[in-house]
């Protein structure tokens, strides 16, 4: 009996350092903004009918302010940042200086921008490509029917995506695409299509309802036509699983995944169409915890991966990073 009750101490003990050590390493964590999105405009020139980042608001920070922002989310631990919109070349000066600022001052790991690329020159490329490691344009289908029918553009799209496929190798520049699979396209085979252009990561989302922005008809954008099924989004995957660079992301996969920045300097929580207090005023740390980011499934979606140009060899097959860190 002496025994057992030796052991049951000794059980005791063990839950109670278990239960001790938990306790120490959920406090100590800490939420690191490794990779962060800023949307620094909501202004857009194309009518995207699913967008989740509507024109709300025409407001930009002045420049020497998001400057200081993107200071402070580097002194959190930023390390990739990406700049989108809206559509973030409609202010191709600050989109510059912006840029430049991160690789000359702040020495980011990864610049990275999204477009619709509609508006994106060859001399900014040409100027300010050394500065870039990702350019993403968005193309959600590879007929211009159903890219009229979505918003996005007025027929000239495709010709416009695969001129920036090159200039991007021309320039030093990694190429990716990002998809919304929705109503209009899930059904589409873009096999073909992402072949010719070659990108090295090919982002597809399921289209995405976030209440406040594209949820109902009293919203700038009615999303909920574009709606598919989780079976539907799964039928479009398995049509384009053998491309090496389909990276693909359901709804229960987006949500709360990703660190999204506002015009404000705000963080976004999508789940529950509320925005923390700008990082300008209560700094990062605070302005963090009053969203639901997931930094668990960030790391799980693939968050972190291939993203810095310089340390790459990349070809047909994709690229290998010389950083074990990035190989998500």
């Amino acid at each position: 009996m002496f025994i057992g009750f030796i052991s049951f101490l000794g059980a005791v003990s063990v839950l109670g350092l278990y239960l001790l050590f938990t306790r120490f390493y959920e406090s100590s964590r800490q939420i690191v903004p490794v990779s962060v999105n800023y949307h620094y405009t909501r202004k857009c020139n194309y009518e995207c009918g699913f967008c989740f980042h509507t024109a709300k608001s025409s407001y930009m920070l002045p420049l020497a302010h998001s400057k200081r922002g993107l200071k402070l989310l580097k002194e959190a631990g930023m390390r990739k940042v990406n700049f989108a919109g809206g559509e973030p070349f409609l202010y191709p000066r600050f989109l510059a200086s912006m840029v430049v600022y991160c690789k000359d001052e702040l020495h980011l790991e990864s610049v990275s921008i999204v477009t619709n690329g509609s508006l994106v020159k060859e001399k900014f490329l040409r100027d300010y490509g050394k500065y870039i490691d990702i350019l993403a344009v968005s193309c959600d289908s590879f007929n211009e029917t159903t890219n009229i029918r979505i918003g996005r553009g007025t027929g000239e799209h495709i010709a416009k995506l695969k001129v920036l496929s090159h200039l991007c190798r021309e320039y030093g520049i990694k190429f990716k695409v990002n998809t919304v699979v929705n109503r209009f396209n899930f059904d589409e085979d873009m096999n073909a299509g992402i072949t010719a252009i070659d990108p090295f990561r090919w982002k597809c989302f399921q289209v995405l309802i976030i209440k406040g922005e594209n949820n109902s008809q009293t919203t700038l954008r009615d999303a909920t036509k574009f709606s598919i099924t989780n079976e539907e989004f799964q039928q479009f995957c398995e049509k384009h699983a053998h491309k090496k660079c389909l990276v693909p992301e359901s709804n229960e996969v987006m949500r709360s995944s990703y660190l999204i920045l506002d015009e404000y300097m705000r963080f976004l929580d999508k789940d529950e169409d509320r925005a923390s207090d700008s990082i300008l005023e209560v700094g990062v740390k605070a302005a963090l915890e009053k969203v639901n980011w997931d930094q668990d499934n960030f790391v799980v979606r693939g968050g972190l991966y291939n993203w810095t140009k310089e340390a790459d060899s990349c070809g047909p097959s994709g690229c290998e990073s010389s950083d074990p860190m990035l190989d998500w």
